[in-house]
């Protein structure tokens, strides 16, 4: 890599012999022609979306006034047959409401509903009625006040559903935008729309925005053959199903559309369908539903920075594009090996580094460690043969548990692996003296050390002095995880010979090893009984995450 990037160096590319003059003229020669060409297709290109937003401007507003004009015909026909009769029940009224045959052909609506104008008055009694009839649960709300003349309760609406029943029985003239559309119905005698509102079939008093249309119902009266306002047939619409139900989606070309509500203070948002990135132009166009003033406004969708160009203009702007392209090439490549050699150079010497404190941090604690145990062994030992066969044990058992180390890569070992490890050469009958158990619990490396001459100064006492140094003895070691970062272990023996408390310290079990440096390398006390019928020892060890402790995690 080195003697790569030395060559480079040495031997400059052509075009730096003229690191100007070549990059500027082609770039200046053509780029004239091309932004002349750019603009006037530009140009032609806004003029064209202009003409089809207003194209599909007219289409979104034709939509709505059909669908208007299909709910108006629908009011109509219901108010003139509620209009011949004496009492709107709800047996005539559900049965008409079928034979409209509405499925698929009024979508966009909730259905059609009976809203019945009844003196306050006379309230009690439409409640009992309705209670005895259909609507077991019936109630006006909210409650007519003292200066209230009447209500308007709704007394049906079809189709009957979960939504549609939260209306039933709200009083409609209570709220000011519904009544100043039935008193204009009332003038008038048409289908009228009311501004935004939110539907009573709504759960939630800030839910989706929509608007209700009121046909009146007239009853001639005998005497003086005066009309007289008996309710209104209305239907309500959810303005976001309303406004999809209208339009063909497939026809926007990707243009947003938002239906508003126009009132006195302005435009009130109550619709949008297929809301894209906008360029910037937008068309509004008023929409009369049913004697209301809507606005919709259609967005054009965002169009890319350049259009397709003419053939001379995709001429030059080839050339351009591969005369740019194969200079920003042999930069961008010379820029790129740059920056990979750099890296990894960065990169080598990081792992370098790591791996030099890795290796130094490992040797310090294993040579720690045998000093300790040197240590120790040299004054218990009363012998030279006593000293060294302790001393090669002690070795061999740190020898032992470093190869498990060494097949795990440094990496976390198993429980189970060290304890069987140090407890290989006492397992000729396994079954008869030994007995192990517990869960799968990972060690970090300088843990399972520790482990390893713990289990190794046990074993070699008991084969000594206690149980597996008799036919009838048993050694268990089982263990467990104590906490969330925390494993005990337990090694009891049983049917050994009988501990003399008063000699225990004198029989050799590596007392001092395990009490001292075992405890302080795994940083939890340890926990070394001589009962009279055996040994009883519990270390806890703590049990930490792979990455904590792995020497190459992270690091390839």
């Amino acid at each position: 890599m080195e003697k790569l990037l030395a060559m480079k160096k040495l031997e400059p590319r052509w075009y730096e012999r003229f690191p100007r003059a070549v990059p500027v003229g082609i770039f200046g020669m053509t780029m004239a022609v091309a932004l002349l060409s750019v603009f006037a297709i530009e140009n032609a290109e806004d003029q064209r979306q202009a003409a089809q937003i207003e194209q599909t401007a007219q289409a979104v507003a034709s939509g709505l006034e059909r669908r208007s004009n299909t709910n108006a015909a629908y009011l109509r026909s219901s108010a003139a047959l509620f209009a011949t009769q004496a009492i709107v029940e709800a047996p005539l009224f559900r049965t008409f409401i079928k034979q409209l045959h509405l499925e698929g052909r009024y979508v966009g609506s909730d259905g059609i509903g009976w809203a019945l104008k009844t003196d306050r008055s006379a309230v009690p009694l439409v409640e009992s009625i309705m209670r005895a009839g259909s609507q077991p649960g019936f109630s006006v709300r909210p409650k007519p006040g003292a200066n209230t003349n009447f209500v308007v309760p709704v007394m049906f609406l079809e189709p009957d559903s979960i939504r549609n029943r939260r209306a039933i029985g709200f009083d409609m003239y209570s709220e000011p935008v519904r009544r100043t559309a039935m008193n204009a119905a009332e003038r008038s005698g048409q289908p009228t729309a009311t501004g935004r509102v939110v539907l009573s079939q709504e759960a939630n008093p800030n839910g989706a925005a929509g608007f209700l249309v009121y046909m009146p119902v007239f009853a001639l009266q005998p005497e003086g053959g005066r009309y007289k306002l008996r309710g209104f047939v209305y239907s309500p619409f959810d303005a976001q199903t309303f406004l999809k139900s209208s339009i063909d989606t497939t026809r926007l070309d990707g243009a947003g559309v938002r239906l508003y509500d126009v009132t006195p203070t302005g435009l009130s948002l109550m619709a949008s369908v297929s809301t894209a990135e906008q360029s910037g132009q937008t068309v509004r166009r008023p929409v009369d539903v049913a004697g209301h003033r809507f606005m919709i406004e259609i967005a054009a969708p965002d169009t890319p920075m350049f259009t397709t160009m003419s053939g001379m203009t995709l001429l030059f702007g080839l050339l351009v594009a591969t005369l740019l392209l194969v200079l920003a090439r042999l930069l961008t490549q010379q820029a790129a090996e740059d920056r990979i050699a750099l890296k990894w150079f960065e990169q080598q010497s990081s792992i370098r580094n790591s791996l030099t404190r890795e290796l130094n941090h490992r040797v310090k604690n294993t040579l720690a460690n045998v000093l300790s145990i040197i240590s120790l062994t040299r004054r218990r030992a009363t012998t030279l043969p006593e000293f060294a066969d302790s001393l090669e044990g002690r070795i061999r058992a740190l020898s032992a548990t470093h190869d498990l180390l060494t097949q795990s890569d440094w990496g976390t070992t198993p429980v189970a692996l060290v304890i069987r490890a140090e407890l290989a050469p006492y397992a000729q009958d396994l079954q008869r003296h030994l007995t192990m158990g517990g869960p799968d619990v990972e060690l970090a490396p300088n843990d399972a050390l520790s482990l390893g001459l713990a289990i190794h100064e046990l074993a070699t006492n008991a084969a000594k002095y206690g149980a597996l140094s008799v036919e009838d003895g048993r050694v268990s070691i089982h263990w467990e995880i104590a906490a969330e970062n925390l494993a005990r272990i337990e090694w009891i023996e049983t049917g050994g010979p009988v501990i003399d408390v008063q000699q225990q310290r004198k029989r050799g079990f590596g007392t001092e090893l395990i009490e001292k440096i075992v405890a302080h390398e795994l940083r939890n006390p340890v926990d070394l009984r001589f009962d009279p019928e055996g040994v009883r020892c519990t270390l806890l060890i703590p049990v930490r995450r792979r990455d904590g402790f792995t020497m190459r995690q992270g690091r390839t």
